[in-house]
């Protein structure tokens, strides 16, 4: 049978090997570890890497709280009242190039002290350009792991991801999808085991992709309107991660680490009133690929 100190410790593996292999890739940056506690139980280590060959700002956090779980987590979801313990690992990248994809990855397991408990997590590409090629590379490998589990799970959390990685202000996807999923459980100790596993696989899967567009797309040329447009797809995902992010509300909600939350925001971003691209430019044609339901595979 699992349990939460095993699942920690293996999640910490996780935010290792993920370290190493961008710090590898990258050739230049390192990352800096910042460990931290939280007043009500628990703390972390959050780690940011930045100004790198490839990597202009990252960072993977783990982290492992615990103590009284707060109202609003109650209400929102339908919770009964009891101590409550989180781990997980969430990742989010931001290349210098503008022909690197931003990437982000959470894992993460949830635990009340009255015998509730779930894995949830996710994994999810925001191309500035999006590139038909590269979005079917990355879904044929989420797919791949996912059917090593369960036929059913890649076509059931890609739609959850389509509809999670929404931006509904704007009417568009935040990039071009990948999986969501929350709340899997089940009563049977293999069958959760195997859940932990599927969970685990995501988390490794992560560095194999992200590696592959750092070594392939950052030797991509481009110029000031390509920076300029960079900017503007990193103002899209603040806004998605500061008004639509369930993961930043509940760090937050929690009394979480205001600075480890916030690591997902990029280095400069921008926003332009009533920008338009022009009609037929790459930058048009990926707005009009920042959509659901895409069958990339």
């Amino acid at each position: 049978m699992i349990n939460k100190n095993q699942i920690a410790e293996d999640f910490k593996l996780i935010q290792d090997h993920i370290c190493s292999e961008l710090e590898l890739e990258d050739g230049k940056a390192k990352f800096i570890e910042d460990e931290w506690t939280r007043a009500e139980g628990g703390g972390g280590r959050t780690r940011i890497i930045q100004d790198g060959n490839i990597i202009a700002k990252g960072g993977v956090a783990f982290s492992a709280v615990e103590g009284p779980t707060p109202d609003k987590i109650l209400q929102k979801l339908q919770l009964d009242q009891a101590d409550f313990f989180a781990t997980g690992v969430s990742i989010v990248i931001h290349p210098e190039s503008p022909m690197v994809p931003i990437i982000h990855m959470n894992i993460r397991y949830f635990e009340m002290s009255n015998g509730v408990n779930w894995f949830g997590g996710g994994i999810d590409l925001t191309p500035h350009y999006v590139d038909e090629e590269d979005a079917k590379y990355f879904h044929q490998a989420i797919k791949d792991t996912c059917d090593q589990f369960n036929p059913d799970y890649y076509p059931k959390f890609k739609k959850w991801a389509d509809d999670y990685f929404f931006i509904k202000h704007r009417n568009e996807t935040r990039g071009i999808g990948g999986i969501f999923f929350d709340r899997l459980s089940s009563k049977d100790d293999s069958e959760m085991t195997q859940i932990f596993e599927f969970a685990k696989a995501i988390g490794y899967l992560f560095p194999k992709v992200y590696r592959y567009f750092m070594n392939k797309n950052s030797k991509l040329a481009y110029g000031e309107k390509e920076k300029q447009w960079q900017a503007l797809r990193r103002g899209r995902y603040v806004e998605f991660n500061l008004v639509w992010d369930a993961g930043t509300k509940f760090g937050l909600d929690t009394n979480g680490r205001t600075e480890s939350i916030l690591m997902s925001m990029p280095p400069v971003a921008n926003w332009q009133y009533m920008h338009q691209p022009e009609v037929g430019s790459e930058e048009a044609k990926t707005l009009a690929l920042l959509k659901k339901d895409i069958n990339w595979v």
